[in-house]
């Protein structure tokens, strides 16, 4: 999780995303138990109830699981769901406006996926 938190984002969002990211990313594991509501307020000197905002959040979303009296885990195929959910989002968000521009612009498909796969090798 990053060290740090910013003023832009509703620290409970901040909470839920970095666990998000870190689930993604493969800093966490299926199964695996994430940070305590205390640990994670500790660490980023915020109140509790802000902290377990974020979990609430995460376990309506399916992505973790409390077991009373142990902790909160991640749920079982949570990362596949959270990589489908972002992969809609990315192509809702980017890929359909790409194309929609594209065509505006007579690029033909071939071209665009051209220029995609020079700016994937790019960076």
């Amino acid at each position: 999780m990053k060290p740090t938190l910013n003023d832009e984002t509703p620290i409970f969002l901040q909470i839920a995303d970095m666990i998000k990211d870190d689930l993604v990313e493969g800093l966490l594991s299926e199964g695996e138990q994430i940070p305590s509501t205390t640990e994670l307020s500790n660490f980023y000197n915020i109140n509790r109830a802000t902290a377990q905002k974020g979990i609430t959040l995460l376990v309506d979303e399916g992505i973790v699981v409390k077991k009373r009296g142990i902790g909160v885990f991640i749920a079982e195929d949570a990362r596949d769901k959270l990589v489908n959910t972002r992969m809609q989002a990315f192509s809702n968000s980017y890929i359909q406006n790409m194309v929609k521009e594209a065509k505006r612009l007579n690029i033909s498909k071939e071209e665009l996926i051209r220029r995609v796969e020079q700016d994937y090798d790019n960076h």
